[in-house]
Protein backbone atom coordinates (compact mmCIF):
# COMPACT_ATOMS: atom_id res chain seq x y z
CA UNK A 1 0.00 0.00 0.00
CA UNK A 2 1.50 3.56 -1.11
CA UNK A 3 1.69 6.41 1.06
CA UNK A 4 -0.85 8.10 -0.59
CA UNK A 5 -3.48 5.21 0.03
CA UNK A 6 -2.05 5.16 4.02
CA UNK A 7 -2.89 8.83 4.37
CA UNK A 8 -6.43 8.48 2.54
CA UNK A 9 -7.25 5.52 5.16
CA UNK A 10 -5.90 7.52 8.35
CA UNK A 11 -7.64 10.55 6.82
CA UNK A 12 -11.01 8.27 6.69
CA UNK A 13 -10.74 6.04 9.66
CA UNK A 14 -10.16 8.97 12.28
CA UNK A 15 -13.66 9.71 11.86
CA UNK A 16 -15.57 6.29 13.20
CA UNK A 17 -16.71 5.28 16.12
CA UNK A 18 -14.74 3.27 18.74
CA UNK A 19 -17.48 1.03 18.45
CA UNK A 20 -16.84 -0.05 15.04
CA UNK A 21 -13.13 -0.40 15.40
CA UNK A 22 -13.42 -2.27 17.88
CA UNK A 23 -16.21 -4.69 15.98
CA UNK A 24 -13.77 -4.50 12.88
CA UNK A 25 -11.23 -6.01 15.29
CA UNK A 26 -13.29 -8.72 16.67
CA UNK A 27 -15.18 -9.90 13.52
CA UNK A 28 -11.45 -10.30 12.55
CA UNK A 29 -10.04 -11.38 15.44
CA UNK A 30 -12.37 -13.72 16.88
CA UNK A 31 -13.81 -15.38 13.52
CA UNK A 32 -14.12 -19.39 15.18
CA UNK A 33 -16.23 -17.29 18.30
CA UNK A 34 -18.05 -15.70 15.79
CA UNK A 35 -18.62 -19.26 14.01
CA UNK A 36 -19.65 -20.87 17.32
CA UNK A 37 -21.86 -18.76 18.24
CA UNK A 38 -23.81 -18.80 15.05
CA UNK A 39 -23.69 -22.90 14.61
CA UNK A 40 -24.82 -23.18 18.29
CA UNK A 41 -27.88 -26.23 19.04
CA UNK A 42 -31.07 -24.75 18.23
CA UNK A 43 -34.20 -26.71 19.75
CA UNK A 44 -37.09 -27.10 17.17
CA UNK A 45 -38.16 -24.13 15.99
CA UNK A 46 -41.97 -23.23 16.40
CA UNK A 47 -44.20 -20.88 14.51
CA UNK A 48 -45.87 -17.89 16.73
CA UNK A 49 -49.33 -17.34 16.16
CA UNK A 50 -50.58 -14.20 14.88
CA UNK A 51 -53.69 -11.64 15.28
CA UNK A 52 -53.61 -12.01 11.23
CA UNK A 53 -52.30 -13.25 8.62
CA UNK A 54 -49.14 -11.25 6.72
CA UNK A 55 -50.35 -8.65 4.05
CA UNK A 56 -48.57 -5.77 2.22
CA UNK A 57 -48.27 -4.67 -1.18
CA UNK A 58 -46.29 -6.54 -3.15
CA UNK A 59 -44.16 -4.21 -5.83
CA UNK A 60 -40.85 -5.67 -6.65
CA UNK A 61 -40.74 -7.02 -10.43
CA UNK A 62 -40.29 -10.44 -11.27
CA UNK A 63 -37.19 -11.37 -10.60
CA UNK A 64 -37.59 -15.62 -10.97
CA UNK A 65 -38.27 -16.17 -14.54
CA UNK A 66 -38.75 -19.84 -14.58
CA UNK A 67 -37.48 -22.60 -12.29
CA UNK A 68 -33.80 -21.47 -12.17
CA UNK A 69 -33.63 -18.73 -14.04
CA UNK A 70 -33.55 -15.02 -12.79
CA UNK A 71 -32.54 -11.43 -13.72
CA UNK A 72 -31.21 -8.69 -11.64
CA UNK A 73 -30.03 -5.42 -12.67
CA UNK A 74 -30.81 -5.85 -16.28
CA UNK A 75 -28.62 -9.33 -16.84
CA UNK A 76 -29.95 -12.93 -16.63
CA UNK A 77 -28.51 -15.76 -14.90
CA UNK A 78 -28.83 -19.51 -14.53
CA UNK A 79 -28.76 -21.90 -11.02
CA UNK A 80 -28.08 -25.50 -12.18
CA UNK A 81 -25.87 -26.80 -9.55
CA UNK A 82 -25.20 -25.25 -5.91
CA UNK A 83 -22.20 -23.59 -6.99
CA UNK A 84 -23.94 -20.97 -8.89
CA UNK A 85 -25.30 -19.30 -6.45
CA UNK A 86 -21.75 -17.72 -5.81
CA UNK A 87 -20.64 -17.91 -8.91
CA UNK A 88 -17.41 -15.47 -10.47
CA UNK A 89 -19.27 -15.28 -13.83
CA UNK A 90 -21.71 -12.75 -11.98
CA UNK A 91 -20.62 -9.84 -9.60
CA UNK A 92 -21.20 -9.50 -6.32
CA UNK A 93 -24.11 -7.13 -6.54
CA UNK A 94 -25.99 -9.48 -8.61
CA UNK A 95 -25.32 -12.37 -6.52
CA UNK A 96 -26.08 -10.53 -3.18
CA UNK A 97 -29.94 -9.88 -5.26
CA UNK A 98 -30.18 -13.60 -6.01
CA UNK A 99 -29.73 -14.77 -2.40
CA UNK A 100 -32.56 -11.94 -1.08
CA UNK A 101 -34.73 -14.07 -2.21
CA UNK A 102 -37.19 -10.98 -3.32
CA UNK A 103 -39.05 -12.53 -5.35
CA UNK A 104 -41.18 -14.30 -2.63
CA UNK A 105 -42.64 -10.81 -2.58
CA UNK A 106 -42.83 -9.60 -6.02
CA UNK A 107 -45.87 -8.44 -7.87
CA UNK A 108 -46.95 -11.97 -8.92
CA UNK A 109 -45.71 -13.95 -6.22
CA UNK A 110 -48.86 -15.93 -4.67
CA UNK A 111 -49.94 -17.35 -8.32
CA UNK A 112 -46.43 -19.09 -8.06
CA UNK A 113 -46.90 -20.71 -4.93
CA UNK A 114 -44.97 -23.99 -6.43
CA UNK A 115 -42.32 -22.02 -7.85
CA UNK A 116 -41.50 -20.16 -4.50
CA UNK A 117 -41.48 -23.59 -2.75
CA UNK A 118 -38.78 -24.68 -5.15
CA UNK A 119 -36.87 -21.63 -4.41
CA UNK A 120 -36.89 -22.03 -0.61
CA UNK A 121 -35.90 -25.22 -0.48
CA UNK A 122 -33.33 -24.96 -3.53
CA UNK A 123 -31.54 -22.58 -1.25
CA UNK A 124 -31.50 -23.94 1.79
CA UNK A 125 -30.11 -27.53 0.45
CA UNK A 126 -27.71 -25.77 -1.61
CA UNK A 127 -26.39 -23.00 1.39
CA UNK A 128 -25.12 -24.83 3.76
CA UNK A 129 -24.18 -22.47 7.09
CA UNK A 130 -21.68 -19.80 7.04
CA UNK A 131 -21.01 -20.90 3.55
CA UNK A 132 -20.89 -17.96 0.58
CA UNK A 133 -22.46 -14.92 -0.10
CA UNK A 134 -26.19 -15.65 1.56
CA UNK A 135 -24.40 -16.05 5.00
CA UNK A 136 -23.27 -12.29 4.88
CA UNK A 137 -25.39 -10.51 7.54
CA UNK A 138 -26.75 -8.21 4.74
CA UNK A 139 -27.93 -10.24 2.73
CA UNK A 140 -29.03 -12.84 5.47
CA UNK A 141 -31.34 -9.36 6.83
CA UNK A 142 -32.93 -8.63 3.36
CA UNK A 143 -33.52 -12.85 2.73
CA UNK A 144 -34.89 -13.26 6.50
CA UNK A 145 -37.72 -10.63 5.78
CA UNK A 146 -38.34 -11.74 2.48
CA UNK A 147 -38.56 -15.31 4.01
CA UNK A 148 -41.19 -14.53 7.34
CA UNK A 149 -43.43 -12.33 4.93
CA UNK A 150 -44.07 -15.46 2.55
CA UNK A 151 -44.15 -18.25 5.17
CA UNK A 152 -46.52 -15.53 7.08
CA UNK A 153 -49.22 -16.05 4.24
CA UNK A 154 -48.73 -19.67 4.13
CA UNK A 155 -51.36 -21.46 6.14
CA UNK A 156 -48.86 -24.51 6.87
CA UNK A 157 -44.78 -24.29 7.23
CA UNK A 158 -42.54 -27.11 7.01
CA UNK A 159 -40.47 -27.61 9.58
CA UNK A 160 -37.47 -27.77 7.76
CA UNK A 161 -37.95 -23.84 6.59
CA UNK A 162 -38.62 -23.07 10.04
CA UNK A 163 -35.44 -24.44 11.49
CA UNK A 164 -33.47 -22.65 8.79
CA UNK A 165 -35.04 -19.35 9.26
CA UNK A 166 -34.09 -19.87 13.06
CA UNK A 167 -30.01 -20.84 12.24
CA UNK A 168 -30.34 -18.00 9.70
CA UNK A 169 -31.34 -15.51 12.36
CA UNK A 170 -29.25 -16.99 14.67
CA UNK A 171 -26.31 -16.31 12.42
CA UNK A 172 -27.29 -12.97 12.04
CA UNK A 173 -27.46 -12.52 15.15
CA UNK A 174 -23.33 -13.48 15.57
CA UNK A 175 -22.33 -11.06 13.01
CA UNK A 176 -24.76 -7.58 13.60
CA UNK A 177 -22.92 -5.36 11.50
CA UNK A 178 -21.87 -2.89 14.59
CA UNK A 179 -18.61 -2.18 12.26
CA UNK A 180 -20.79 -0.38 9.30
CA UNK A 181 -23.66 0.38 11.20
CA UNK A 182 -26.12 3.16 9.27
CA UNK A 183 -28.58 1.11 7.06
CA UNK A 184 -26.88 -2.02 7.45
CA UNK A 185 -27.11 -2.22 11.12
CA UNK A 186 -31.07 -1.27 10.47
CA UNK A 187 -31.71 -3.85 8.12
CA UNK A 188 -30.24 -6.33 10.94
CA UNK A 189 -32.89 -4.67 13.51
CA UNK A 190 -35.83 -5.26 11.22
CA UNK A 191 -34.57 -8.67 10.24
CA UNK A 192 -33.89 -9.95 13.67
CA UNK A 193 -37.51 -8.28 14.94
CA UNK A 194 -39.42 -10.24 11.93
CA UNK A 195 -37.85 -13.38 12.44
CA UNK A 196 -38.19 -13.36 16.57
CA UNK A 197 -41.77 -11.87 15.47
CA UNK A 198 -42.79 -15.06 13.45
CA UNK A 199 -40.68 -17.30 15.95
CA UNK A 200 -41.61 -18.71 18.80
CA UNK A 201 -40.37 -20.36 21.91
CA UNK A 202 -36.68 -18.79 23.37
CA UNK A 203 -35.40 -18.98 19.89
CA UNK A 204 -37.95 -16.07 18.81
CA UNK A 205 -37.63 -14.20 22.08
CA UNK A 206 -33.80 -14.01 21.82
CA UNK A 207 -34.35 -12.65 18.24
CA UNK A 208 -37.06 -10.11 19.21
CA UNK A 209 -35.29 -8.80 21.76
CA UNK A 210 -32.05 -8.01 19.79
CA UNK A 211 -33.86 -7.25 16.87
CA UNK A 212 -36.01 -4.66 18.87
CA UNK A 213 -32.76 -3.14 21.09
CA UNK A 214 -31.40 -2.29 17.54
CA UNK A 215 -34.19 -0.40 16.43
CA UNK A 216 -34.96 1.59 20.03
CA UNK A 217 -31.66 2.50 19.77
CA UNK A 218 -31.33 3.26 15.03
CA UNK A 219 -34.58 4.37 14.49
CA UNK A 220 -34.43 7.94 16.97
CA UNK A 221 -30.69 8.66 14.93
CA UNK A 222 -31.14 7.94 11.92
CA UNK A 223 -34.67 9.52 11.05
CA UNK A 224 -34.42 13.46 11.86
CA UNK A 225 -36.22 15.42 13.06
CA UNK A 226 -37.05 16.99 9.66
CA UNK A 227 -37.94 13.19 8.48
CA UNK A 228 -34.99 12.99 6.31
CA UNK A 229 -32.94 9.63 7.02
CA UNK A 230 -29.20 10.63 8.37
CA UNK A 231 -27.17 9.49 4.91
CA UNK A 232 -28.88 11.74 3.08
CA UNK A 233 -29.66 9.82 0.02
CA UNK A 234 -33.20 10.01 -1.32
CA UNK A 235 -33.04 6.23 -2.53
CA UNK A 236 -32.19 4.90 0.79
CA UNK A 237 -34.57 6.80 2.83
CA UNK A 238 -37.20 5.45 0.43
CA UNK A 239 -36.04 2.09 1.26
CA UNK A 240 -36.03 2.86 5.13
CA UNK A 241 -39.17 4.36 5.64
CA UNK A 242 -40.42 1.68 3.83
CA UNK A 243 -39.08 -0.48 6.15
CA UNK A 244 -40.69 1.35 8.75
CA UNK A 245 -43.97 0.66 6.75
CA UNK A 246 -43.01 -2.77 7.04
CA UNK A 247 -42.40 -2.69 10.75
CA UNK A 248 -45.78 -0.81 12.18
CA UNK A 249 -47.55 -3.32 9.93
CA UNK A 250 -45.86 -6.18 11.54
CA UNK A 251 -47.02 -4.43 14.91
CA UNK A 252 -50.85 -4.55 13.74
CA UNK A 253 -51.07 -8.12 12.27
CA UNK A 254 -48.99 -9.92 15.11
CA UNK A 255 -50.59 -7.85 18.20
CA UNK A 256 -47.52 -8.40 19.87
CA UNK A 257 -47.24 -6.10 22.62
CA UNK A 258 -43.74 -5.48 22.44
CA UNK A 259 -44.08 -4.12 18.78
CA UNK A 260 -47.56 -2.47 19.90
CA UNK A 261 -45.89 -0.31 22.46
CA UNK A 262 -43.48 1.19 19.70
CA UNK A 263 -46.32 1.72 17.42
CA UNK A 264 -46.73 5.35 17.89
CA UNK A 265 -43.50 6.08 17.51
CA UNK A 266 -42.86 4.11 13.74
CA UNK A 267 -46.37 5.78 13.33
CA UNK A 268 -44.47 9.30 13.82
CA UNK A 269 -41.41 8.42 11.79
CA UNK A 270 -43.32 7.37 8.89
CA UNK A 271 -45.02 11.02 8.46
CA UNK A 272 -42.66 12.49 9.06
CA UNK A 273 -40.35 10.80 6.96
CA UNK A 274 -43.42 11.02 3.86
CA UNK A 275 -43.29 14.41 4.15
CA UNK A 276 -39.38 14.37 3.71
CA UNK A 277 -40.06 12.19 0.78
CA UNK A 278 -42.42 14.55 -0.96
CA UNK A 279 -39.97 17.56 -0.77
CA UNK A 280 -36.96 15.30 -1.90
CA UNK A 281 -38.98 14.81 -5.56
CA UNK A 282 -39.13 15.85 -8.91
CA UNK A 283 -42.64 16.93 -9.97
CA UNK A 284 -42.38 13.92 -12.08
CA UNK A 285 -42.98 11.99 -8.78
CA UNK A 286 -39.48 10.43 -8.64
CA UNK A 287 -36.60 11.04 -6.16
CA UNK A 288 -33.95 13.41 -6.98
CA UNK A 289 -29.98 11.67 -7.51
CA UNK A 290 -27.97 13.09 -4.57
CA UNK A 291 -25.58 10.33 -3.20
CA UNK A 292 -26.21 7.29 -3.69
CA UNK A 293 -29.52 7.51 -5.58
CA UNK A 294 -31.16 6.02 -9.04
CA UNK A 295 -34.28 4.88 -10.05
CA UNK A 296 -35.64 1.10 -9.54
CA UNK A 297 -33.85 -0.04 -6.31
CA UNK A 298 -36.23 1.64 -3.47
CA UNK A 299 -40.05 1.45 -3.88
CA UNK A 300 -41.08 4.46 -5.52
CA UNK A 301 -42.77 7.52 -3.54
CA UNK A 302 -46.63 6.62 -4.50
CA UNK A 303 -46.24 2.97 -3.67
CA UNK A 304 -44.78 4.17 -0.42
CA UNK A 305 -47.49 6.81 0.26
CA UNK A 306 -50.58 4.25 -0.32
CA UNK A 307 -48.73 1.32 1.83
CA UNK A 308 -48.61 4.20 4.87
CA UNK A 309 -51.87 5.50 4.01
CA UNK A 310 -53.37 2.02 4.44
CA UNK A 311 -51.86 1.44 7.73
CA UNK A 312 -53.11 4.57 9.15
CA UNK A 313 -50.57 7.37 8.56
CA UNK A 314 -51.81 9.98 6.18
CA UNK A 315 -49.56 12.54 5.91
CA UNK A 316 -49.48 16.14 4.58
CA UNK A 317 -49.77 17.17 1.51
CA UNK A 318 -46.79 19.29 0.55
CA UNK A 319 -47.88 23.21 0.21
CA UNK A 320 -46.47 24.33 -3.49
CA UNK A 321 -46.78 27.87 -4.72
CA UNK A 322 -44.16 30.05 -6.54
CA UNK A 323 -41.05 31.16 -5.00
CA UNK A 324 -41.86 29.21 -1.91
CA UNK A 325 -38.83 27.84 -0.13
CA UNK A 326 -38.56 25.09 2.51
CA UNK A 327 -35.37 24.58 4.31
CA UNK A 328 -35.33 20.81 5.27
CA UNK A 329 -32.97 21.81 8.45
CA UNK A 330 -31.97 19.04 9.75
CA UNK A 331 -30.20 16.69 6.85
CA UNK A 332 -29.53 20.52 4.63
CA UNK A 333 -31.37 20.36 1.74
CA UNK A 334 -33.51 23.07 0.10
CA UNK A 335 -36.20 22.94 -1.63
CA UNK A 336 -37.67 26.16 -3.99
CA UNK A 337 -41.17 25.47 -5.72
CA UNK A 338 -41.12 27.56 -9.01
CA UNK A 339 -44.71 26.56 -9.80
CA UNK A 340 -46.07 25.75 -13.27
CA UNK A 341 -44.20 22.55 -12.74
CA UNK A 342 -41.13 23.52 -11.37
CA UNK A 343 -39.05 22.66 -8.83
CA UNK A 344 -35.65 23.24 -7.85
CA UNK A 345 -33.19 20.96 -5.00
CA UNK A 346 -30.24 22.35 -3.75
CA UNK A 347 -27.71 20.38 -1.86
CA UNK A 348 -26.42 22.47 1.24
CA UNK A 349 -25.70 19.60 3.29
CA UNK A 350 -22.86 17.48 4.75
CA UNK A 351 -22.42 14.47 2.69
CA UNK A 352 -23.60 12.41 5.46
CA UNK A 353 -23.16 11.08 9.09
CA UNK A 354 -19.69 11.49 10.21
CA UNK A 355 -18.69 8.07 11.14
CA UNK A 356 -20.61 6.51 7.85
CA UNK A 357 -20.58 8.52 4.42
CA UNK A 358 -20.17 5.14 2.74
CA UNK A 359 -23.10 6.47 0.09
CA UNK A 360 -22.02 9.89 -0.31
CA UNK A 361 -20.98 12.06 -3.28
CA UNK A 362 -18.59 14.36 -3.51
CA UNK A 363 -21.79 16.65 -4.48
CA UNK A 364 -22.02 19.41 -1.90
CA UNK A 365 -23.63 22.57 -3.30
CA UNK A 366 -24.89 20.86 -6.44
CA UNK A 367 -28.84 21.47 -7.54
CA UNK A 368 -31.20 19.51 -9.39
CA UNK A 369 -33.80 21.55 -11.50
CA UNK A 370 -37.33 21.04 -13.33
CA UNK A 371 -39.31 23.11 -15.17
CA UNK A 372 -43.28 22.52 -16.76
CA UNK A 373 -43.04 18.62 -15.50
CA UNK A 374 -39.77 17.99 -16.55
CA UNK A 375 -35.98 17.36 -15.36
CA UNK A 376 -33.67 19.62 -17.22
CA UNK A 377 -30.50 19.85 -14.80
CA UNK A 378 -29.72 16.41 -13.24
CA UNK A 379 -26.99 14.89 -11.28
CA UNK A 380 -25.99 11.93 -12.80
CA UNK A 381 -26.76 9.30 -10.34
CA UNK A 382 -25.74 5.66 -10.02
CA UNK A 383 -24.86 2.45 -11.76
CA UNK A 384 -22.66 0.50 -10.47
CA UNK A 385 -21.09 -0.30 -6.42
CA UNK A 386 -18.20 -1.70 -5.87
CA UNK A 387 -14.62 -0.44 -6.37
CA UNK A 388 -13.80 1.08 -10.01
CA UNK A 389 -12.55 3.56 -12.24
CA UNK A 390 -16.63 4.47 -13.47
CA UNK A 391 -17.60 4.70 -9.40
CA UNK A 392 -15.17 6.45 -8.43
CA UNK A 393 -16.30 9.15 -11.43
CA UNK A 394 -20.16 8.47 -10.75
CA UNK A 395 -18.98 9.57 -6.93
CA UNK A 396 -16.45 12.80 -8.21
CA UNK A 397 -17.32 16.31 -8.12
CA UNK A 398 -17.44 16.51 -11.83
CA UNK A 399 -20.58 13.92 -12.25
CA UNK A 400 -22.87 16.30 -10.38
CA UNK A 401 -24.22 19.98 -10.85
CA UNK A 402 -21.32 22.06 -8.85
CA UNK A 403 -17.66 23.36 -9.05
CA UNK A 404 -14.83 21.64 -9.46
CA UNK A 405 -11.40 23.00 -8.29
CA UNK A 406 -8.21 22.47 -9.83
CA UNK A 407 -9.27 18.84 -10.66
CA UNK A 408 -9.80 17.58 -7.53
CA UNK A 409 -13.38 16.42 -5.97
CA UNK A 410 -14.77 18.53 -3.08
CA UNK A 411 -14.57 15.89 -1.00
CA UNK A 412 -12.09 12.71 -0.68
CA UNK A 413 -14.24 9.96 -1.88
CA UNK A 414 -12.43 6.94 -2.77
CA UNK A 415 -12.63 2.70 -3.25
CA UNK A 416 -15.98 2.22 -3.61
CA UNK A 417 -17.36 3.27 -0.45
CA UNK A 418 -15.34 6.12 1.59
CA UNK A 419 -14.98 9.37 2.28
CA UNK A 420 -11.80 10.91 3.93
CA UNK A 421 -11.53 14.53 3.93
CA UNK A 422 -14.64 16.05 3.67
CA UNK A 423 -16.53 19.02 2.33
CA UNK A 424 -18.68 21.13 4.95
CA UNK A 425 -20.81 23.98 4.11
CA UNK A 426 -20.81 27.28 5.81
CA UNK A 427 -22.09 30.23 5.93
CA UNK A 428 -25.63 29.79 4.77
CA UNK A 429 -28.20 32.39 3.64
CA UNK A 430 -31.28 33.02 2.20
CA UNK A 431 -33.89 35.54 2.06
CA UNK A 432 -36.77 37.07 -0.33
CA UNK A 433 -36.82 39.85 -1.81
CA UNK A 434 -38.26 42.69 -4.28
CA UNK A 435 -36.18 42.34 -7.69
CA UNK A 436 -37.50 44.60 -10.93
CA UNK A 437 -40.70 44.03 -11.30
CA UNK A 438 -41.17 40.87 -9.02
CA UNK A 439 -40.17 39.00 -6.48
CA UNK A 440 -37.15 37.34 -5.71
CA UNK A 441 -35.33 34.48 -3.39
CA UNK A 442 -31.73 34.01 -2.97
CA UNK A 443 -29.82 31.01 -1.40
CA UNK A 444 -25.96 31.47 -0.73
CA UNK A 445 -23.67 28.82 0.90
CA UNK A 446 -20.07 28.24 0.87
CA UNK A 447 -18.17 25.20 1.58
CA UNK A 448 -14.50 24.34 2.51
CA UNK A 449 -13.81 21.12 0.92
CA UNK A 450 -11.57 23.11 -0.69
CA UNK A 451 -9.51 24.49 1.76
CA UNK A 452 -6.79 21.61 2.03
CA UNK A 453 -5.49 22.85 -1.65
CA UNK A 454 -2.61 25.15 -2.43
CA UNK A 455 -4.23 28.58 -2.14
CA UNK A 456 -6.26 27.24 0.41
CA UNK A 457 -9.48 27.58 -2.02
CA UNK A 458 -13.49 28.38 -0.81
CA UNK A 459 -16.22 27.79 -3.30
CA UNK A 460 -19.46 30.19 -2.89
CA UNK A 461 -22.74 29.79 -4.62
CA UNK A 462 -25.63 32.01 -4.90
CA UNK A 463 -28.50 31.17 -6.71
CA UNK A 464 -31.22 33.83 -7.21
CA UNK A 465 -34.73 32.56 -8.35
CA UNK A 466 -37.49 34.31 -9.59
CA UNK A 467 -40.66 34.22 -11.97
CA UNK A 468 -39.19 32.52 -15.32
CA UNK A 469 -35.62 32.68 -14.16
CA UNK A 470 -32.53 31.10 -12.61
CA UNK A 471 -29.04 33.12 -12.39
CA UNK A 472 -26.23 30.93 -10.35
CA UNK A 473 -23.54 33.13 -9.79
CA UNK A 474 -19.68 30.57 -8.73
CA UNK A 475 -16.96 32.45 -6.33
CA UNK A 476 -13.70 31.22 -5.73
CA UNK A 477 -11.49 32.38 -2.81
CA UNK A 478 -8.07 32.39 -2.38
CA UNK A 479 -5.81 31.16 -4.86
CA UNK A 480 -6.61 28.03 -7.52
CA UNK A 481 -5.56 27.33 -11.00
CA UNK A 482 -8.60 26.27 -12.87
CA UNK A 483 -12.22 26.40 -11.72
CA UNK A 484 -15.17 24.18 -13.81
CA UNK A 485 -19.05 24.98 -13.34
CA UNK A 486 -20.81 22.03 -14.89
CA UNK A 487 -24.49 21.33 -15.47
CA UNK A 488 -25.60 18.23 -16.46
CA UNK A 489 -28.74 18.08 -18.79
CA UNK A 490 -31.68 15.47 -18.70
CA UNK A 491 -30.68 13.31 -22.06
CA UNK A 492 -34.99 14.61 -22.91
CA UNK A 493 -32.93 18.11 -23.25
CA UNK A 494 -32.17 18.99 -26.57
CA UNK A 495 -29.78 21.42 -27.35
CA UNK A 496 -30.88 23.46 -30.14
CA UNK A 497 -30.28 27.44 -31.47
CA UNK A 498 -27.62 30.06 -29.94
CA UNK A 499 -27.46 28.80 -26.64
CA UNK A 500 -31.08 27.21 -26.25
CA UNK A 501 -32.70 24.07 -24.35
CA UNK A 502 -35.59 22.85 -25.84
CA UNK A 503 -37.75 20.50 -23.78
CA UNK A 504 -39.40 17.30 -24.49
CA UNK A 505 -42.85 19.67 -24.29
CA UNK A 506 -41.64 21.86 -27.11
CA UNK A 507 -40.74 24.69 -23.98
CA UNK A 508 -37.50 26.73 -24.74
CA UNK A 509 -34.82 27.70 -22.11
CA UNK A 510 -32.26 29.85 -22.89
CA UNK A 511 -28.70 30.14 -20.87
CA UNK A 512 -26.18 32.71 -21.41
CA UNK A 513 -22.72 32.83 -19.06
CA UNK A 514 -20.76 35.98 -17.77
CA UNK A 515 -16.74 35.64 -17.05
CA UNK A 516 -16.52 32.59 -18.33
CA UNK A 517 -15.84 29.96 -21.36
CA UNK A 518 -18.72 27.51 -21.85
CA UNK A 519 -18.74 24.63 -23.98
CA UNK A 520 -21.21 21.35 -24.29
CA UNK A 521 -19.51 18.30 -23.80
CA UNK A 522 -21.05 14.43 -24.04
CA UNK A 523 -21.57 13.21 -20.57
CA UNK A 524 -23.88 10.47 -19.37
CA UNK A 525 -26.75 9.83 -17.17
CA UNK A 526 -27.51 6.57 -15.19
CA UNK A 527 -31.19 6.30 -13.80
CA UNK A 528 -30.81 2.75 -12.46
CA UNK A 529 -28.60 0.14 -11.71
CA UNK A 530 -26.37 -1.28 -14.86
CA UNK A 531 -27.89 1.72 -17.02
CA UNK A 532 -26.21 4.61 -18.98
CA UNK A 533 -27.56 7.02 -21.21
CA UNK A 534 -25.88 9.64 -23.20
CA UNK A 535 -26.49 13.33 -22.19
CA UNK A 536 -25.01 16.47 -22.60
CA UNK A 537 -23.47 18.84 -20.03
CA UNK A 538 -22.71 22.31 -20.24
CA UNK A 539 -18.99 23.15 -18.85
CA UNK A 540 -18.32 26.47 -17.66
CA UNK A 541 -14.41 27.30 -17.13
CA UNK A 542 -13.79 30.34 -15.30
CA UNK A 543 -12.14 33.25 -17.00
CA UNK A 544 -11.35 35.20 -13.25
CA UNK A 545 -12.77 34.43 -9.57
CA UNK A 546 -16.74 34.38 -10.48
CA UNK A 547 -18.47 33.38 -13.10
CA UNK A 548 -22.05 33.94 -13.71
CA UNK A 549 -25.11 31.29 -15.51
CA UNK A 550 -28.45 32.51 -16.32
CA UNK A 551 -31.36 30.46 -17.37
CA UNK A 552 -34.52 32.12 -18.81
CA UNK A 553 -37.52 30.36 -19.49
CA UNK A 554 -40.23 33.37 -18.99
Amino acid sequence: MGIGRILLLLRTIRHLRTEQVLYRLYYRLAKPLVARLALAPIRVAVRRSWSEPWSAPLTSPRSHLTAGVFEFLGERGEVKEPSDWNSDKHAKLWLYNLHYLDDLNAVDADTRAEQQGWLIERWIHDNPSLTGNGWEPYTLSLRLVNLVKWCARQEQVPAEWLDSIARQAQALAAQEERHILANHLFANGKALTFAGTFLGGDSGSRCLHRGLGILDREIPEQFLADGGHFELSPMYHATLLWDLCDLLNLAQRSGLPELSERAPAWHGAIERGMAWLGHMCHPDGEIAFFNDATFGIAPRSAQITAYARALGCPGDEAVVRPLLLNHLVDTGYIVVELGSGGKALLDVANVGPDYQPGHAHADTLSFELSLFGERVLVNSGTSRYGEGAERQRQRSTSAHNTVEVDGEDSSEVWAGFRVARRARPIALEFWRDVWQDGERVVVRCSHDGYRRLSGSPIHRRQWEFRTGGLRVIDAITGGFRQAVSRFHLHPDVRVTGDRELRLAGGQVVRWSVTDGHAQMVPSTWHPGFGVSVSNQCIEVLFEGAAVVVDFDWA
